[in-house]
């Protein structure tokens, strides 16, 4: 095998990273990639994560799934399975199958809609967690599970919030997150669970459309904006948040995923990028979209946000394992406004055939 090999442990077995011409890729000791499976793929971060890691380890070797019927697109890019994360006896045979070494857990009900439904989010975000565990305890897997800003609460310093500090969320999506980085931290301690988990601020992507999070405003915003709509904001102009764009974003799942455990001086992490509030971001996109007009009518979702930090430090991130983002505000919305341009490009040039 070419290249410089550096040996680590992995999960009780001996694993290599392998440097060829600057590119990390990570094997077993019999060659082969590791095989991965995303639960809830066909969400925000999904299918961003499936094309990611399906250029570093193969198509073949990255499962998808979900509940939800897939398009011909997502068929065609590679395996693509049925998931209930509420049915263990499911889960168990998809791993057994496909022969599982990660898995990334995606499946949850968001901020906002956790709301409406309480305990459908109490049976997707904590029972559905709990077959996630054990299975990856059971067959001795890596495991990812992203928490969130929501994770904290009002009695948490918002600005900054460090790593550790008092986490009392006021929501079930919250309180949902801040089990699951416990339930993991324990398994690890327990168990030897290999788990790992960031805590993301908001995610900004062109690629999936709003799926009701507190902080979806900041994506609807570009697609208002490019598509000539007025917008109403239900957050008040002056509510910061962190966010961060969708690349950073993978980046950083990906990166943390494959750090040596000699580096993780904790399992659960913050990761941001920029923190920017709805005015400040309306002023960059009227850069773009002198004309863009916006009202703003805080809904229950303003009660959420002014729980959450307003500016996250992930300085612990970035000590420990090499965190940096690339994109700040202004970068972020040119590549949005490129990203959407070329979509409705396509869009027009598929009605024209």
């Amino acid at each position: 095998m070419r290249g410089r090999i550096l040996s680590r442990l992995f999960q009780g077995r001996q694993t290599s990273v392998v440097s060829n011409g600057g590119q990390l890729r990570h094997y077993h000791p019999n060659g082969d990639p590791p095989r991965i499976l995303i639960t809830g793929s066909l969400g925000q971060l999904g299918t961003g994560l499936a094309r990611l890691l399906r250029s570093k380890y193969g198509t073949e070797n990255v499962i998808m799934s979900d509940i939800v019927k897939p398009s011909k697109d997502i068929v065609q890019s590679g395996p693509y399975v049925f998931a209930d994360i509420l049915d263990f006896k499911c889960l168990q045979e998809i791993v057994v199958t496909y022969r599982i070494d990660w898995f990334v857990h995606f499946s949850a009900l968001l901020s906002a809609i956790g709301e409406q439904n309480v305990p459908l989010a109490i049976r997707v975000n904590i029972e559905g967690l709990h077959n996630v565990m054990e299975l990856s305890k059971q067959y001795n897997l890596r495991v990812f599970v992203p928490s969130t800003i929501g994770a904290f609460g009002p009695d948490s310093p918002r600005n900054p919030t460090p790593n550790l500090t008092i986490q009392r969320p006021r929501t079930i999506y919250g309180v949902s997150k801040v089990h699951g980085e416990l339930l993991g931290e324990y398994y690890n301690h327990r168990f030897g669970l290999d788990f790992r988990c960031l805590r993301f601020p908001g995610v900004i992507s062109s690629d999936t459309q709003t799926g009701g999070g507190t902080t979806d405003y900041a994506v609807q915003i570009f697609h208002d904006a490019i598509e000539g709509r007025h917008m109403e904001c239900y957050l008040k102009p002056t509510t910061r948040l962190p966010m961060m764009y969708i690349e950073d974003c993978l980046r950083s799942l990906w990166e943390v995923l494959v750090a040596p455990e000699d580096q993780l001086k904790r399992r659960t992490y913050n990761v941001t990028a920029m923190s920017f509030s709805p005015e400040e971001i309306v002023a960059e996109v009227k850069k773009h979209f002198p004309d863009f007009s916006i009202t703003y009518k805080p809904d229950s979702r303003q009660n959420i946000a002014d729980t959450w930090p307003e500016v996250f430090d992930d300085s612990e991130a970035r000590r420990d394992w090499g965190w940096r983002h690339h994109y700040n505000l202004e970068a972020m919305c040119q590549v949005m406004f490129d990203n959407l341009r070329r979509q409705h490009q396509l869009e027009a040039a598929a009605v024209t055939r």
